[in-house]
């Protein structure tokens, strides 16, 4: 994928005058970064089921000399937040206010742009227009599910997903991945393991940050099983699902940034 061409610049800007911008949330005074993010006792997982390694360097640097950071949510339902009891529970209105306090001297800004029942090659038609309009430094790619769900060719999907990444970092843009969702309705669910192995291919091999949902998602479900974090489609999120996904991908975030604790490890 190229650069980004200047007449799709051009195009965002005159799309983004007509576009509210999302408020970001006011940077805390005080202490310098924390080196974690503390879970809630619903949300808390082992380290390793919440992600793999990657580097988010750009946004570090950025961090670093004390400029304020943009972040693009970008994905279907799991970002838009359908099953949330109101538009506003969705993971990145909640992750917007975690990173507030955990990048305690960082103006944060989280543009949520989640379309729900997009596959991974329809997200990646429009992510051009969307870092154009936004600028972001670090995009959050929430995908698979639906390419699952619709038995797109796990090469395909992968190829989508390789390409989309590489025009991102050519174009000084961090990204992480954050996988499919748990849920036993397509836990054995054949293109959904396939589907849910190559996004986790694609993030080892491009050493990206990717943010085990699935897997954070089945320790919550086999451990505490009185929690119910699906709506009652056994599909979407409820509010302590979108929860704990703004939590476990701040814990991501941060700790690719400050701990880098996390390993490569089985899906």
């Amino acid at each position: 994928m190229a650069r980004i061409p200047f007449t799709v610049l051009i195009l965002a800007a005159a799309l983004g005058l007509a576009r509210a911008a999302e408020t970001p949330a006011p940077p805390p005074a005080g202490a310098p970064p924390t080196v974690g993010t503390k879970l809630s006792a619903a949300c808390d997982v082992p380290a390793n089921d919440i992600a793999n390694s990657g580097s988010l360097r750009n946004l570090g640097a950025k961090l670093a000399r004390g400029e304020p950071i943009t972040i693009l949510a970008i994905g279907s339902s799991s970002t838009s937040g359908i099953g949330a009891s109101s538009r506003s529970r969705n993971y990145p209105s909640d992750l917007r206010g975690i990173l507030g306090k955990a990048l305690a001297k960082a103006k944060v800004t989280v543009i949520n742009r989640g379309i729900a029942g997009e596959v991974a090659s329809e997200t990646a038609d429009r992510m051009r227009t969307e870092v154009a309009l936004d600028r972001p430094d670090l995009v959050l790619w929430q995908l698979g599910t639906n390419d699952a769900v619709a038995h797109v060719d796990p090469s395909d999907f992968e190829t989508t997903v390789v390409d989309t990444v590489r025009w991102l970092h050519d174009n000084g843009i961090d990204v992480a991945l954050i996988g499919l969702q748990y849920t036993s309705r397509f836990s054995r669910d054949a293109s959904y393991v396939a589907i849910r192995d190559a996004l986790w291919k694609v993030a080892d091999r491009e050493h990206v940050l990717y943010v085990r949902r699935y897997s954070a998602m089945r320790f919550i479900a086999k451990t505490r099983a009185k929690l119910k974090m699906m709506a009652p489609d056994n599909f979407h999120l409820n509010d302590l699902g979108y929860e704990c996904m703004a939590e476990h991908v701040a814990k991501a975030v941060v700790g690719a940034l400050f701990v880098k604790r996390f390993r490569p490890v089985a899906r």
